[in-house]
């Protein structure tokens, strides 16, 4: 097969740990052709969606380039959308130019249109049995209110990723109002607000879900001292382990709706009973999940794309 990677920029890229470079690894042990480009990489000539990408080898000190020619999407078997959040504007236009990719032919995955319609945070509230207590809203006047009613609640950007923007607040937190003013633009950017759950000392799990099922074994990102956050990004520690029966059934009941959805790679994030966050655009944790375990997510998520 030929597998085209929509990444950020390659400097850009954890290599001893991002799940893209492992599934690329994986893809070529089966004898895979790998080509690569970036999110400017996707434009449209006429009504035609074109792309200009790299072939991509591993070598014994990294990776080897070729040069950068013009594809038609359907010339690769699958394309495969791994890059990054914030999900701004520009996103938002990938998405566009890839559905109509897949509209000519072309295997994307995950698919745009489901990418676009399920906001990674958003998206919980169509499983609210298994969300905390929650509150969409750019209104200060109802995130205090809630404030009030929860006394202990986190704020977050409903575009961002990594723990960026995360603030945790309390009843009685001086710096209520300047918090809120700064997350919601004066009352102009609509945030979500969450119950807290105490339960994040013990690890933020993220459950990997391929095709709609899940990997027996969660990561658990644990906050460094002091944090709040769990996330790899803000420093959190990654430790692999087994699914208990909830995360289980949460996993398996959101993992029927995303199968059905063409989101074929998923990274759910639970934290105690909760569903907290749902990551259509570049879950990651494969490396670890593969380093401290039987189990190998890479070649879970490679079996299941040769299905597709």
């Amino acid at each position: 097969m030929k597998l085209l990677f929509i990444l950020d920029p390659l400097d850009q890229l954890k290599t001893a740990k991002d799940s893209s470079l492992a599934i690329m690894r994986e893809a070529t042990e089966r004898g895979q052709a790998l080509f690569i480009s970036v999110q400017h990489g996707l434009f449209l000539r006429g009504d035609q969606a074109k792309v200009q990408a790299q072939s991509f080898t591993f070598t014994a000190t990294g990776y080897a380039l070729g040069e950068a020619n013009e594809f038609s999407p359907g010339d690769f078997n699958a394309l495969l959308m791994r890059k990054d959040p914030p999900f701004d504007n520009e996103y938002l236009y990938s998405t566009y130019l890839l559905e109509i990719a897949a509209q000519q032919g072309a295997k994307v995955f995950n698919n745009p249109k489901a990418v676009r319609d399920w906001n990674e945070k958003l998206s919980v509230t169509r499983f609210a049995e298994f969300a905390p207590a929650f509150l969409v809203t750019a209104n200060n006047d109802l995130l205090r209110e809630f404030l009030r009613e929860q006394q202990d609640i986190v704020v977050k950007p409903l575009d961002g990723m990594g723990g960026s923007s995360v603030f945790r607040l309390t009843a009685h937190d001086p710096n209520i109002n300047v918090i809120l003013e700064t997350i919601t633009d004066f009352g102009r950017r609509t945030i979500m607000a969450q119950r807290y759950l105490p339960e994040i000392l013990q690890g933020d799990k993220r459950i990997i879900v391929i095709d709609g099922e899940p990997l027996p074994y969660a990561l658990a990102r644990i906050p460094k001292a002091g944090e709040t956050r769990g996330n790899l990004a803000a420093g959190g520690t990654g430790v692999a382990q087994a699914l208990s029966a909830r995360d289980l059934h949460i996993a398996k009941t959101v993992g029927a709706v995303l199968k059905q959805q063409g989101l074929l790679f998923v990274g759910l994030d639970v934290i105690g009973d909760y569903l907290t966050e749902i990551n259509v655009t570049s879950p990651t944790g494969m490396v670890e999940i593969a380093q401290q375990t039987d189990c190998k997510p890479a070649s879970v998520f490679m079996d299941a794309l040769e299905r597709q």
